[in-house]
This record gives structure tokens, C-alpha cells and sequence, in this order.
């Protein structure tokens, strides 16, 4: 029995830590499912002597959080934001392992909860497939950074990857786990039955790969028009940016590319600048003809505002401009920070989050903006297509962190260019500065983490994709069918398991 156990502790933490692999950058899928397959295995664990469930899946979630989101131990050293030496790696240590335990509890919770509706069932997994889904919805939309199994796909499968056109990551999450459940139910069949299930899974991998990629092609349509704009990547290093030395290099630097973009055959529209590149108040160096997009910040009140902000043709002062909602918990925003020392894990501190629209509006045509880790979250963006955006822009600094955080935001750039259907723009202090067209390619990119500059020619498009009109109805639906599945088999009688764990004919009830 101890065998047993230190087994099934072996196969939790090393299933999660194939699966922390398999997420982007390196986004494998298929290094994804066998690690499912093992997280399937341990809902079915069913032995009174062996730890429960849930600490199985906890173990699981946690190693698979803690390889997935190490770049947050480049966080360290903290001393140019205050923090002492000795504190300094405690802290980062501390916000890594958090991360991890919360990712830990949750799929523990979902592990024990499936574990007592029978997984062998198909109506189980497509409940808890759904379920999944729409927690990493979820969990996109809330305050903390999170890479789930919506985003496995990409890189290295850019046809499964298609479905999100349909139902967002959040189906393509739930898609991932079936395909691992019907690989489970191979290894759990008998002989005879095994071909069959090995059979149904090739089904629904190739039924997967051809949807999206006829997703895919709908996204070829040729734009309403194009815009030409030059993309700066400023690398300076978010420990040096408010120098005064570092500032005076980002404004000659900001000056060239408006004298370049103003004089370049075909004109361009302007140029686009990353999250906080501005200091508060900035004005452009000087008043170009062409238009300027650049992250800064900016006074709402007494509150300050971490934004996007536009400069008019000829103008040095900002018209208009998009706050970030989804400031960072204990970087950029501190609870009762008026009572704490402590203005947070930023070189600014103390900002507040603006509306919740991620739509730009624009006389050249509305753009859809995510600031930093807002790009994690489809939905914001979905909605910002659907009110009329019709290309995006996502604005970030990702400095200190390593390019495997780099990966992963050019990962969540390509998801969000599938589910909506546009264009997306790129522009980041150090990488990934990258144009990626509407079905999911990457077209341009700037080296990472050194001084750049690039053009890209960015259409602008109109079609709606399934995922900007219904949102999460898909899943919704899935989860709702699973339901009902469930009950209609409660009502009609009581499931006889079959010996490989399969569903059979309900038997009737005795007594009606």
C-alpha cells in the first residue's frame, strides 16, 4: 500500500510537471494530453487507504503552476523599489508559491468534485471539461495572471488552436480535456474495447484540427483598409526607465521614429510606444504630423492612471486615452494604500484602474486595447470587437522578466488574434514587439530585449468571428447538455457501470 501511494504522488507531480512544459512558450498539446490523462487517473482514485483526491490533483495543479509561471522569480533583486536585500527573495519566493498553492486548491477542488460524479461517465467529463472552461474564463477576468490550458495549443498547434474562433479559450480548454479523458478511457478499457476508444479519440482530434482550421480560413478575408504604423521597442531596463538619463534617451529616441514616420513613402499613420513610456504629464518632444499611440500616465481626479494614450497629427498633448482596468494586486495597486509605507512591487505604485471597455475610439478606426496582462482576457477584447474595434493593440513592459514570460504573452497574442478575427500589434519595452495577422500567424517581430524599431502594415477588419458574437454561449451550451445528460440518466434509472467503467442501459427503478 506505500508503494501505491508514493506511485500516486510520483504520477501527480510529475503529470504536473509535464503539463507546466507543455504550456506555452513551448505549447505542445500533445505533451499536454498525457499529462491529462494522468490528471483523469486521479479522479478515479478510489482506494480508502490512499490520500484523498484532492491532494492528488492539488499536487498536480501546483508543480504545473510553479514550472508554468517561474518568470516570477525575475522579480528579484527588489531593491530598486525599496525592498531590503535580505526581504528581497523571501517575497519573490513567496508570491511564486502563492500562485502555485491557489492553482493547487482549485484543481484539487475540481479533482475531488469530479471524483464523486463517476468520471468513467461521458456526461461527467463533458460536465467537467465545461466546468474547467469557464473557470479559466474566469480566472482570465480577475486581478491575477494566469496560463491555462486555453492557451496549451499555441504555439505548436495553430489548427486546434482555431476553435477559439468558435468558443474562446475556455472551449479550447475544455476541448484539451476531453481529448485527454478519451486517452484515459483507452488505458481503463478492456482489450477487446481498447481499439475503439483509441479510435474515438483519433476522431475527435481530427474532427478538432479540421473545424479550426475551417475556422481559420475565414479569417483570410482581405481587410476594409490598411494602416501603416512603426512600431519603437525602447529596451530600457524598468529599473532605469524614470533616470533622467534614460528618460532624455526614450525622447530623442521617440523624436527620430515621428521625423521617420513623417517622412517615410508610403506615409505612415504614426508610431506606436509601449506601457508606460511617458512619464506623468509628458508631452511629445515634438508636435509631428503624424499620430502617436504610447502607454503613460495621466491624473483622473487625485487618482493615478496607468493608460494608452493618443496624441493628435500636430499635437504634443494627449485628446484621448484608454486606462488600464486590470491593475496588478500588490504592484501597481495596493489595498488601503493610504495606511501602508509600502506603494507596491512597481517603480510607480499607488495606480488605479480605469473602465472596464478595452475600446479605443479613433477617426482612423477603432482599436481594441489590452494593457499588459489585460491580454490574457478574451472576453474584454471579444466585447471591444464586437462594439467596433477592427484591429488591437496590445501595450506591455516585461522587463526584468525572461523571454519564457515573452513566449507566453506572444502566445496569448495569437489566441487573442484567433478569437476575434483582427490584426494585433504588439508594442513592448523589451520584447515581444510582433504584428500577428487574424488567423493566428505571426507575420513580423523585433529581436527580444535590445533596442528596435519596425513597420507593419496592420488591415483593418469588420467580420465578426462566432467567439465576438456569443462570447462563451458554446461552452455554456456544452456545460448545460452535460447537465441535462445527467439528469434525464437520473430520472430513467440508475447507471450500471460496466466492468472498463463505461456507461450502460439504465436499469429501471424499483417501485417506480
Amino acid at each position: 500500500m506505500g508503494n501505491d501511494r508514493r506511485a500516486g504522488w510520483f504520477a501527480a507531480g510529475a503529470g504536473g510537471l509535464v503539463a507546466g512544459v507543455a504550456l506555452p512558450p513551448l505549447g505542445w498539446p500533445w505533451l499536454l494530453w498525457p499529462a491529462l490523462v494522468v490528471l483523469w487517473s486521479l479522479t478515479g482514485n478510489r482506494r480508502r487507504a490512499a490520500p484523498p483526491r484532492f491532494w492528488f490533483g492539488g499536487l498536480w495543479g501546483l508543480a504545473a503552476v510553479l514550472v508554468s509561471h517561474r518568470w516570477l522569480l525575475w522579480l528579484h533583486p527588489l531593491d530598486w523599489i525599496g525592498v531590503p536585500g535580505p526581504l528581497s527573495l523571501p517575497i519573490c519566493l513567496a508570491l511564486w508559491l502563492a500562485i502555485g498553492l491557489a492553482a493547487g486548491l482549485l484543481v484539487g477542488a475540481w479533482t475531488e468534485l469530479v471524483g464523486r460524479l463517476e468520471p468513467a461517465r461521458p456526461s461527467t467529463a463533458l460536465l467537467a471539461a465545461a466546468l474547467w472552461g469557464l473557470a479559466e474564463v474566469l480566472l482570465a477576468r480577475g486581478p491575477l495572471f494566469w496560463l491555462g490550458l486555453g492557451a496549451a495549443a499555441l504555439p505548436g498547434d495553430r489548427a486546434l488552436a482555431g476553435l477559439a474562433a468558435l468558443g474562446g479559450a475556455g472551449l479550447l480548454a475544455a476541448v484539451q480535456l476531453l481529448i485527454g479523458w478519451c486517452l484515459w478511457r483507452a488505458l481503463l478499457a478492456l482489450p477487446p474495447r481498447r481499439p475503439l476508444w483509441l479510435l474515438i479519440t483519433l476522431a475527435l482530434v481530427a474532427c478538432c484540427h479540421l473545424a479550426g482550421l475551417a475556422l481559420l480560413s475565414q479569417a483570410a478575408t482581405p481587410g476594409d483598409r490598411a494602416e501603416r504604423w512603426l512600431v519603437l521597442q525602447p529596451a530600457i531596463p524598468t529599473r532605469e526607465k524614470f533616470e533622467a538619463d534614460q528618460q532624455r534617451l526614450l525622447l530623442q529616441r521617440l523624436t527620430l521614429a515621428q521625423r521617420q514616420a513623417a517622412t517615410a513613402e508610403p506615409p505612415l499613420q504614426g508610431v506606436l510606444l509601449p506601457e508606460g513610456s511617458l512619464a506623468l504629464g509628458q508631452l511629445l518632444p515634438e508636435a509631428a504630423p503624424v499620430e502617436v499611440l504610447s502607454g503613460g500616465f495621466r491624473r483622473e481626479g487625485v487618482e493615478l492612471r496607468s493608460s494608452l494614450l493618443r496624441f493628435e497629427p500636430g499635437q504634443r498633448q494627449a485628446d484621448r486615452w484608454i486606462d488600464k482596468h486590470r491593475v496588478v494586486p500588490l504592484g501597481e495597486w495596493v489595498p488601503l494604500a493610504g495606511l501602508w509605507r509600502w506603494s507596491g512591487l512597481s517603480a510607480v505604485g499607488g495606480v488605479e484602474p480605469g473602465p472596464a471597455s478595452r475600446r479605443l475610439a479613433r477617426p482612423g478606426g477603432d482599436v481594441g486595447v489590452a494593457i499588459c496582462y489585460e491580454l490574457s482576457d478574451g472576453t474584454a477584447l471579444a466585447a471591444a470587437t464586437r462594439d467596433g474595434a477592427r484591429w488591437l493593440l496590445a501595450s506591455a513592459n516585461l522587463d526584468p522578466y525572461p523571454e519564457q514570460l515573452q513566449g507566453q504573452f506572444a502566445a496569448l497574442a495569437q489566441l487573442r488574434s484567433i478569437e476575434t478575427g483582427r490584426w494585433l500589434v504588439s508594442s513592448a519595452n523589451t520584447g515581444p514587439s510582433l504584428l500577428v495577422d487574424a488567423a493566428g500567424r505571426v507575420v513580423h517581430k523585433l529581436p527580444a530585449s535590445r533596442p528596435a524599431s519596425g513597420l507593419v502594415t496592420v488591415p483593418q477588419r469588420t467580420p465578426l468571428t462566432p467567439y465576438d458574437r456569443w462570447g462563451e454561449g458554446p461552452l455554456i451550451g456544452l456545460a448545460l447538455l452535460a447537465a441535462t445528460w445527467r439528469w434525464i440518466a437520473a430520472a430513467g434509472g440508475v447507471m450500471v457501470m460496466g466492468a472498463d467503467g463505461g456507461e450502460r442501459m439504465p436499469m429501471p427503478r424499483q417501485g417506480g
